[in-house]
């Protein structure tokens, strides 16, 4: 596996968009505006390839305005692949860019189901459940420094 940035723009994202779109929206009934992702032009897209540079897994890091935090959203790994580390690695790499670009912490909105995966990563759930997408979730962060 190689994990690397995806340029906003490129064919690589509109394969990201692909990926995100399969795993993370069609089962809930959406679809992607063109307006929401216009707004990921300033976030950090990051692939997951495997050793055939098929894309996996892909995950967006959104910075905070003030520089503190960076926010993990729109985790997806291809379904074919899941449970067998790459959300793990994907997770474990985006600290490691995150920390790499000065940032203390990274928090996410996880849906209700992924919560104990990232608890097995020590994200710490703060605040109350909400609803988000139609579907529970909690908010959840960890200290990268």
């Amino acid at each position: 596996m190689q994990i690397i940035p995806i340029e906003y723009g490129t064919p690589e994202y509109d394969e990201a968009v692909r990926l995100r779109y399969d795993v993370l929206r069609r089962p809930l009934g959406l679809e992607f505006s063109v307006e929401f992702l216009a707004t990921e032009y300033a976030d950090f897209h990051l692939g997951c390839y495997d050793n055939r540079a098929y894309l996996i897994g892909v995950l967006i890091l959104t910075p905070d305005v003030n520089g503190i935090y960076m926010k993990m959203r729109q985790v997806a790994v291809d379904s074919h692949v899941q449970r067998q580390g790459v959300g793990k690695q994907l997770v474990a790499y985006s600290e490691v860019f995150a920390k790499s670009k000065g940032f203390e912490k990274i928090v996410l909105h996880a849906r209700e189901t992924a919560v104990p995966f990232y608890e097995k990563l020590n994200y710490t759930i703060f605040g109350a459940p909400f609803e988000e997408v139609g579907i529970p979730h909690r908010s959840m962060e960890k200290m990268i420094i």
